[in-house]
């Protein structure tokens, strides 16, 4: 069928239908841009800084936010446009990838301040410890 031979209404279809086409694809992309399950919790690492190191690295979401953007763009601009017959499985998928999202960048917010806490921690108390060495010593 020939672009000429087509009506407003069958061309709106047809890009609603595209539209959902690109939201579902952007929030499927987003899904697997994150972090697997398993590389959150299964960590190997000599000591606890290597453990947060690697917890640090598997909690980043890579393209996630891109895909996550992408989808959240698309499907404002199908519901502003009323081109969705159904748009709550759309929204209700953006908002539950939205809450996840969130929740793995403060876990990595997090794990990234023990990263750079842990450090300190272990010169304060091993500066704790020579001190109290030096006072068992002076007595």
């Amino acid at each position: 069928m020939s672009q000429a031979t087509l009506d407003d209404d069958e061309l709106f279809d047809e890009a609603a239908s595209e539209m959902r086409e690109d939201v579902e694809a952007s929030l499927a992309e987003a899904k697997d841009a994150l972090p697997e399950a398993d590389a959150v919790w299964d960590v190997e690492a000599d000591n606890t800084l290597g453990v947060l190191n690697a917890l640090k690295g598997a909690l980043d979401t890579g393209d996630a936010e891109e895909h996550l953007r992408d989808a959240k763009k698309w499907f404002a601009m199908g519901k502003k446009a009323d081109a969705f017959e159904d748009a709550d499985d759309l929204e209700a998928d953006i908002a539950e990838l939205e809450e996840l999202f969130d929740d793995i960048v403060e876990a990595h917010e997090q794990v990234g301040e023990l990263t750079a806490t842990i450090p300190e921690l272990r010169g304060a108390l091993e500066d704790a410890a020579e001190e109290s060495e030096d006072d068992e010593d002076d007595e």
